[in-house]
């Protein structure tokens, strides 16, 4: 049994479905004791040769692990067919990925394959569930668990009430997100602290002396929600030398973009879904002189940050729904849709005014996001992990 462990559950599937039958909770309780499922979870041996890095499902675990709130981490998420691979590579060999069959296709995730590994080798710590959560069996699984819930887009909760009322904290990217959650939970504790812009790591983003190639990016999924026919419409009404980069790391629209590039008869690249590695996201973010969040139903968006430790001021949608306040006088401005030209015309030319390193550096790194959340759990640390098969 190791030490504190914290577990973060995505929502993230892969996998196809097939017709296997589903183990018991019990069958899979035996496959992962007996060793045959996978390996039991592991401490990490050296706290300072961890690096709080990679994107933002990681960077919380890591920072827990870096700052002693834990001994062990791991990232979980969900596959669809009978033969999840046991883990998945990640960013940091501290971080294990695993990945458990889920018993069907409906949100919240139910899986007798994660039960039987709880049951084999105890709730953890800390359990964070992102998204679209997972069922209310698991999480009376992790009773003695300090359970934190963040829905990562601009809902509040995405789950229901039967599962949201099991936690312990709710965290949120805007105060209109925690009133929502408590019209539902009058009691529930929240803060805001959106895990993507607020857990930022000036490792894995940072300036580059590199060519300024292009004057805007845009790195974000290639879905409707992220509007990136707001900063094609801009482009089209200002001077054709102006080039864009759009950074798509999934979504399917991106012969639609091109449809639309070549519509208004702009200079917009594109990199198709998968994207590219982080490390190439800081080098192409460097190739350009601002970055650009164009949606509104949208939750904070951790590229907010990431944009400013690589040392870009950051042009938002004046509606977007969470993290607004990551938008100061000197990390960049907010435009509505109808006067985002006007806004990207005026930062362009007005460059050096602006210090968004220093800025999120000072207020919104990994380090300052940890003393919060650990403020945050003061029963955190009397809480143990559940004992082996209960």
């Amino acid at each position: 049994m190791t030490g504190r462990r914290i577990v973060v559950i995505s929502d993230f599937q892969d996998g196809q479905p097939d017709d296997a039958p589903l183990q018991t909770v019990k069958e899979a309780h035996a496959a992962w004791a007996s060793g045959r499922r996978g390996s039991p979870p592991e401490e990490v041996a050296d706290r300072d040769r961890i690096a709080v890095d990679g994107g933002y499902i990681e960077r919380l675990p890591l920072a827990c692990l870096k700052a002693g709130l834990a001994e062990s981490a791991e990232i979980w998420t969900h596959w669809r067919g009978c033969q999840p691979p046991e883990t998945r590579p990640g960013p940091s060999p501290h971080l294990k990925r695993r990945v458990f069959r889920m018993n069907g296709p409906d949100a919240p995730f139910a899986s007798n394959d994660m039960l039987g590994h709880i049951a084999a080798f105890g709730a953890p710590h800390i359990l964070c569930v992102w998204g679209l959560g997972v069922s209310e069996d698991i999480l009376l699984a992790c009773r003695d668990s300090f359970k934190i819930y963040n829905s990562i887009d601009a809902p509040a909760l995405r789950i229901p009430p039967d599962v949201s009322r099991h936690f312990d904290l709710i965290l949120t990217g805007a105060p209109w997100q925690s009133d929502a959650v408590r019209e539902r939970h009058p009691d529930m504790p929240t803060a805001i602290l959106p895990i993507g812009p607020e857990f930022a790591s000036d490792t894995t983003f940072h300036p580059l002396d590199v060519a300024k190639t292009y004057d805007i990016i845009y790195v974000a999924a290639a879905q409707g929600y992220k509007r990136h026919d707001i900063l094609f419409d801009a482009m089209a009404k200002l001077p054709r030398t102006l080039r864009a980069l759009c950074v798509c790391g999934y979504g399917e629209l991106t012969d639609t973009f091109r449809a639309q590039i070549a519509d208004r008869g702009i200079s917009v690249d594109i990199i198709e879904p998968p994207g590219v590695p982080f490390e190439e996201v800081n080098r192409l973010m460097n190739t350009a002189r601002i970055g650009v969040v164009c949606g509104v139903d949208d939750g904070a968006p951790a590229i907010l940050t990431e944009y400013m430790l690589a040392g870009l001021p950051v042009l938002a949608n004046s509606a977007l729904s969470c993290g607004r306040q990551f938008i100061t006088p000197q990390t960049g401005r907010t435009a509505s849709a109808e006067d985002f030209h006007l806004v990207m015309s005026e930062m362009l030319e007005t460059l050096a005014s602006f210090s968004p390193r220093a800025v999120v550096q000072a207020n919104w790194t990994w380090p300052h996001a940890i003393r919060k959340l650990e403020s945050l759990m003061p029963s955190a640390y009397k809480k143990r992990p559940s004992a082996s098969g209960t």
